[in-house]
């Protein structure tokens, strides 16, 4: 039951993750402006009249604000509180079983998944600042990496998961995770930003291979969403180095990782994560370009939210695969 549990909540969170893509990219983040509730209501239905009220002052359904926008944001968060009370109940059920095993993976996963609601407030009450919303997105990343990487240990500790011939790869398939990670922090950047069509065209931008782009305001971390840290409003030359960045970083990684899947699939019984690595990556490429081509079309630009999660996944099961001896013996 353990074991199902956390598998569970493995897969439970890439479906909050993904819905938390869904709600960013139907601009649904300030759909109740407070937290935990809507307009002070347990639902968007019990605050209607607020809602109504808000939605005439912004002058229509266009804004942030509406009743199916509040409903998207809601429905993220009772999902993601449901998610807090499964990793509250695997943290309780590995200390009773902390003779068999360490219950500071657990620890750890309630720690984070707490400081994760306490970004989800600040979300909002910050009015979507681009570094909270990033630094959210991340952290529902990293709590399904490391459900994930608990998961792998169950299966290992059941003998349901295959070992390696060798460990020669160790730092290779490290470095691929963290390139991966930093990839991943550069999409939240780009999507947190809506510089996702900052460039309209492939494989240039602009035209060109080295559009005119501002750096030092798009790069700037404490500032207001759409604007610089002086206050002004954020050039479309800083948007287009968000979004130049995030293609460059793209270049790299998939080269990386193809390389990585490659030499992955001549180690014995790694080559099915290696056939999983390649073909997730092939899929955001894919994902990445059509996203452009589509003009960010909502399937689209969820779907390549998915995939990073799912790459990430099995970047994590390939670092545990290569370093599960001595995960096992902690």
């Amino acid at each position: 039951m353990f074991l199902k549990t956390i598998l569970f909540t493995t897969v439970f969170t890439l479906v909050v993750v993904v819905v938390g893509a869904f709600v960013r990219l139907t601009n649904a983040g300030l759909g109740c402006p407070d937290w935990p509730g809507c307009y002070g209501q347990l639902t968007p239905t019990q605050a209607a009249r607020d809602i109504a009220k808000a939605v005439a002052e912004q002058g229509g359904t266009h804004g942030p604000v509406s009743l199916q926008k509040a409903w998207h944001e809601m429905v993220h968060r009772y999902l993601a509180g449901m998610l807090g009370l499964l990793i509250l109940g695997i943290t309780i059920a590995a200390w009773v079983k902390r003779q068999q095993q360490s219950p500071w993976l657990p620890t750890g996963l309630l720690a984070l998944v707490t400081f994760q609601a306490a970004l989800g407030m600040w979300t909002v009450t910050m009015l979507l600042r681009p570094v909270i919303v990033t630094l959210h997105l991340m952290g529902g990343m990293a709590t399904l990496a490391l459900l994930t990487w608990l998961s792998a240990r169950q299966l290992a500790l059941s003998q349901a998961f295959p070992a390696p011939a060798n460990h020669t790869l160790k730092p290779w398939a490290a470095l691929g995770l963290a390139l991966l990670v930093a990839q991943i922090a550069l999409g939240g950047w780009v999507s947190t930003n809506y510089a996702a069509l900052a460039c309209i065209d492939l494989p240039k931008c602009h035209g060109e291979w080295l559009p005119k782009m501002d750096f030092q305001h798009g790069f700037q971390i404490l500032r207001e969403l759409g604007q610089t840290a002086a206050g002004a409003k954020l050039s479309y030359d800083a948007l287009t180095a968000i979004h130049w960045t995030h293609r460059m970083g793209a270049v790299v990684v998939t080269l990386y990782l193809a390389w990585l899947a490659w030499q992955t699939a001549r180690v014995a019984g790694m080559r099915g994560v290696a056939v999983a690595v390649a073909v997730l990556l092939a899929a955001q490429v894919t994902l990445g370009a059509s996203n452009i081509l589509t003009g960010l079309n909502l399937t689209v630009a969820v779907a390549h939210n998915a995939g990073a999660a799912l790459l990430l996944a099995a970047l994590v099961v390939l670092n545990f695969a290569l370093f599960r001896e001595s995960t096992i013996k902690s």
